[in-house]
Formats: C-alpha cells, structure tokens, sequence
C-alpha cells in the first residue's frame, strides 16, 4: 500500500483504505476500499479537495525509495543478533508478510 498525491493517480488503480473528506476516518465514506480509479472519479475526489489517496501496492517511484528486497535486507540486519528468540522471530516473520503484501503483486521491484 502506498499513500500518493491525488494529482499523481491515474486510472486502472485501487483504492486500498477508504476516502473520507477529511484525514479524519470517521463519518461516511466517499469512496470504498477496492474501488478502481477512472479518470472521471480522480476529477471528482479533486473537486471534493482530497489531497492525497491509499493505493494497493507500490505504483510511484521516487528517487531514494527502497524496493522490496532492501527492504528486507535491512530488517534481516535489524533483527540478525534476536532472531533466536521465538517471540521475536515470530515479530521478524509478521512485519516481512506485512512489507510483502503491501509491497504489492510486483514484489516492490522498480519498473525497468
């Protein structure tokens, strides 16, 4: 999952969290998880003034944005001396499932 400008969206993506019209998720939504973007619906959430979406998996790229595997590496690096621990070991495997899916189906690989 990734958070990106509103400006930056582009049709054929999906919404990951709802939108509500305030950064306050409370109230009705105005636009439910699992929606696919079209060109009319990001005119009219930038009408509504929403600045910013959730989108599944990792779409944008930015200069200084890690892929997936460096990602992992550091958290290997990070959790390397406890990984013995069963406990924490059980913490190291929930947060590499959690970077993974919100990495997206591309494995958090940059588009060559």
């Amino acid at each position: 999952m990734q958070k990106i400008p509103l400006i930056r969206a582009t049709a054929g993506m999906i919404l990951a969290r709802d939108v509500f019209r305030s950064e306050q998720a409370n109230g009705v939504p105005i636009c439910g998880k699992d929606t696919e973007l079209t060109e009319p619906l990001v005119a009219r959430l930038g009408k509504l003034n929403i600045q910013s979406v959730y989108v599944h998996g990792h779409p944008l790229w930015e200069e200084g944005d890690q892929s997936l595997d460096e990602i992992l590496r550091d958290l290997d690096g990070r959790f390397e001396k406890v990984r013995q621990d069963p406990l924490t070991a059980k913490l190291y495997d929930i947060y590499a499932d959690y970077l993974t899916r919100s990495m997206g189906e591309s494995g958090g690989r940059k588009a060559e």
